[in-house]
């Protein structure tokens, strides 16, 4: 379900060392190896539209029961032993990647109200360290905080991020020690000393301080995990939080947002179609939110506020691709005041937007690839940054600081390493900040990359980057890997992924799809891989895995598929469908049981999820999804290798899916292929929350996908 997507392609910043000449050995298949686990087959019976569903092995989503825990220990011995003869191989990569890496790293500063802050890496450690100096000459660094500190002694640690007092005096931070992506405990440090002041928030994210640098507005969580209570906190104060909000929708999610002019806390509720802001006065503590504008299904909107005027992003279903307003401070409901700031149109899709005092900068996407426009607020002027490479990811990083006149962007490809840029929007002129340092040194130029474009069952033709080594040749025998995601209008970019080079360099191909369901070439994309269109998605999908054949850069004997989370969805589909297209499946935390976790809405963000894919109660629907569920969709054929992870604390998608998945894949394929299931017992959504424990995870993927297509060095 939905998630942060480039946790699935192993965004890991890392890089290349000298290739080498991949051997090829025997393969071994399951029946090489002792009997894997079989899971008990205990039938729980649906009656559902007139239909009976059974599934053998619902009981195993319960965490709780010893007899869960020990078949998932079983899995991961089971794992660890067929991939046992993998180890030397696993640790080649592994020595690779942190030989890649630039070990002990720092983050280019960001000035914010009088302080620059960045963050370390440190040679060894695990986790982050986050620093802060004032912007003078000479100032002493200041340390905030020491995730590595944090996380000692614990299974799991993962950071969420820390919101500084207007005085810079006090920061509240975030955090959990499950590996979650939910249960967050809201703490406040005093900067001054260092010391916490006995802050203790549990189950809550999303926090903003009004400007008397004693009040904290926060968000708390449901049991099903969703943020729907705006609470305010007076520290110092004894008693209960106040309650300022409850979002009572549960297809809504709440956050909380202050304005770069430092005047208003927007609360904003937020659907997949809709949203509402609801300002709060930043000045007075005791204010009460007053609706910016109602929610009208259909509509979403965002507001950015300058200090004379209001822009908001708006997007209807007669605008898919937004549009920018020009709203005056007061007297705004009345439509009749808007002016068109950036009309809509229909082949570009508005990404961000960053308002300063004198500019306002947008982020557009046009044929998949972004650039930037800015507009005076001066003299009217216009102005636009573009990039000529066929092929890249550029992201706006804007400025904090709303009296700036330049803005930062992130600059990368498939074969260039991430690049921070700071422009100056009155010259006219970018300057490099940082580049994504490679100690073992990098030539872009050994390196091909090519856009393709494939064609799907409908006509439609689907964009497809990739890179392979310079030399290859296109004989249809180099081994391959396809990524994409493809949900929730996510957007599969291209970027510089070093880890992908311990693949490249032993004669892969990699291949990331642009596929329906994402927002690659516009907002119709998304809606064209969505609720009754979803099978778009593993059409696009098959569809570049059948160019990449073709085209002789691969075969299916030699291709692999990944995806994860929703993604995993994806490749477990096409899993059923084309089972013949690929050699192997690896699917991360895969939403693979679509029904089942449809239709029960005590789970995480079940309900917010019928915009995306249909509700389940409603037939149509039900039927829908059902015909494409990887889990209810599996039969008696030929499968590839498969891969599958889970998180026995995932809060986006249950750890057994890809359990209950595994059990019954191996009940009913009809081939010797080996399927394997690896749970991570004390993380969740995004695996191991480590930086050398996640390159861990990534050496093990490699690994299997290697030695599924006979290399081994």
């Amino acid at each position: 379900m939905k998630t942060i997507v480039k946790l699935f392609t192993i965004g890991i910043l890392l890089v290349l060392t000298a290739s080498c000449t991949p051997t090829k050995t025997k393969i071994l298949k399951q029946s090489d190896f002792p009997q894997s686990p079989v899971a008990q087959i205990i039938p729980q019976v649906f009656n559902e539209f007139g239909s009976e569903r059974v599934d053998n092995y619902y009981w195993i989503r319960d965490k709780t029961s010893p007899a869960v825990i020990d078949y998932l220990t079983q899995e991961n011995n089971y794992t660890d032993s067929v991939m046992a003869s993998t180890k030397d191989l696993q640790n080649s990569i592994y020595n690779e990647i942190i030989g890649r890496i630039k070990d002990a790293d720092e983050s280019y500063p960001v000035l914010m109200n009088g302080y620059k802050y960045y963050s370390r890496t440190e040679a060894g450690k695990q986790y982050r360290v986050y620093l802060r100096k004032e912007n003078s000459e000479g100032a002493a660094e200041e340390l905030l905080f020491d995730v590595n500190n944090m996380a000692e002694g614990k299974k799991a640690m993962r950071f969420a991020g820390y919101n500084i007092s207007p005085d810079n005096k006090l920061a509240a931070y975030s955090y959990n020690e499950t590996g979650s992506f939910a249960d967050y405990t809201i703490k406040v440090k005093n900067l001054e000393t260092n010391i916490d002041l006995g802050v203790n928030i549990p189950m809550a994210t999303s926090y903003q301080w009004a400007n008397d640098n004693k009040t904290l507005y926060y968000v708390l969580v449901d049991n099903a995990l969703r943020p729907y209570k705006v609470m305010r906190h007076k520290l110092g104060k004894s008693g209960k939080d106040e309650v300022i909000y409850e979002e009572r929708d549960a297809r809504y999610n709440v956050y909380l947002s202050k304005t770069k002019t430092d005047k208003e806390i927007f609360i904003i509720s937020s659907s997949t179609y809709t949203s509402e802001y609801r300002a709060l006065d930043a000045d007075n503590p005791t204010a009460k939110p007053v609706v910016f504008l109602p929610r009208e299904q259909g509509v979403d909107y965002s507001v950015i506020a300058h200090s004379d005027k209001y822009f908001l992003w708006y997007k209807d279903n007669d605008n898919l691709n937004g549009m920018i307003y020009e709203l005056p401070l007061k007297g705004f409901q009345d439509k009749s005041t808007w002016k068109i700031f950036v009309a809509h149109d229909p082949e570009v899709r508005l990404e961000g937007l960053d308002v300063l005092k004198n500019y306002v900068v947008i982020d557009i996407r046009k044929n998949g690839l972004n650039q930037f426009k800015y507009f005076s607020l001066v003299d009217g002027s216009e102005g636009e940054i573009t990039f000529p490479e066929p092929v890249y990811s550029v992201g706006l990083n804007g400025n904090p600081e709303f009296d700036a006149t330049t803005v930062r962007y992130n600059y990368t490809s498939l074969n260039r390493p991430s690049t921070l840029y700071e422009y100056n929007l009155e010259s006219g002129e970018s300057t490099k900040l940082k580049e994504q340092e490679i100690p073992s040194g990098f030539n872009a130029d050994e390196y091909v990359v090519e856009r393709l474009w494939a064609k799907a069952q409908d006509g439609v033709e689907v964009p497809m980057a990739i890179v392979y080594k310079k030399g290859l040749r296109k004989n249809g025998k180099n081994p391959a890997l396809l990524y994409s995601y493809g949900s929730y209008g996510s957007s599969s970019d291209v970027y510089f992924s070093p880890a992908y080079y311990s693949l490249i360099d032993r004669g892969f191909v990699v291949a990331i799809a642009q596929i329906r369901g994402g927002s690659d070439l516009g907002e119709q994309w998304y809606e064209d891989g969505k609720l009754l269109k979803k099978k778009n998605t593993f059409t696009d999908f098959i569809a570049c895995a059948e160019k990449l054949i073709a085209d002789k850069y691969t075969s299916a004997e030699n291709l692999a598929g990944m995806g994860g989370s929703a993604g995993g969805l994806l490749v477990g589909a096409v899993a059923n469908m084309r089972p013949d297209l690929f050699n192997t499946i690896v699917a991360h935390v895969p939403f693979v049981d679509v029904i089942n976790t449809m239709l029960d809405t005590s789970l995480p963000l079940t309900t917010q999820e019928y915009e995306e894919w249909g509700n389940p109660n409603e037939e149509e629907y039900y039927k829908y999804m059902l015909s494409y569920s990887p889990y209810d969709n599996v039969t008696a054929q030929k499968y590839p290798n498969i891969l599958a992870t889970g998180g026995l604390n995932d809060s986006q998608v249950g750890f057994h899916e890809p359990a209950k998945w595994v059990a019954k894949l191996r009940a009913l394929k009809q081939d010797d292929n080996i399927i394997l299931l690896h749970t991570n017992m004390e993380s969740g959504h995004g695996g191991a929350t480590g930086r050398y424990d996640r390159i861990k995870e990534t050496a093990f993927e490699w690994a299997f996908i290697l030695n599924r297509v006979g290399i081994d060095k």
